[in-house]
């Protein structure tokens, strides 16, 4: 399901982003060109991480902004941003950021399994490493072809 989803034109690495703002941005613009989402929904990402703070920073160096399906999904995607220089989010844990992985679902349940494929990808050390390093798009999407999903 994944390699159906996170395609190259959902990709986008060593991006320059000044601050957090501009790194969802990013990942919310992917979705936009992708044909996931309307381009309302870049703003509503924003406006959920500085409403409910950063729990979008969901591992070391790892954000995941979304926001509600009514501010603009039209079919659950997701799209992924590597930062050249990583970005604080406020998640004194887990900043800074240098992988933003930016999620839209339909509803509550439409997007299960593409979260659980995504959560086994990030959940690998090594595909962590190779995305981080990677210079070419066609190596995310190599590794997501190759990852043994269970």
């Amino acid at each position: 399901m994944l390699e159906n989803i996170l395609t190259e034109k959902a990709i986008r690495l060593k991006a320059q982003a000044k601050d957090w703002q501009e790194a969802v941005r990013m990942g919310g613009e992917l979705l936009v060109n992708a044909g996931f989402a309307k381009p309302s929904y870049i703003e509503a990402m924003v406006e959920t991480v500085k409403q409910l703070g950063p729990y979008s920073v969901i591992a070391p160096g790892i954000a995941m902004p979304h926001a509600r399906p009514e501010a603009g999904v039209i079919k659950p995607g997701l799209s992924l941003v590597t930062l050249a220089t990583p970005v604080e989010f406020g998640n004194k844990e887990n900043d800074p950021v240098d992988i933003v992985v930016s999620f839209c679902a339909t509803d509550n349940t439409s997007h299960i399994q593409m979260l659980a494929e995504l959560a086994q990808l990030l959940g690998s050390d090594e595909a962590v490493t190779t995305i981080r390093n990677a210079k070419e798009v066609s190596e995310v999407t190599q590794l997501i072809k190759v990852f043994q999903f269970s």
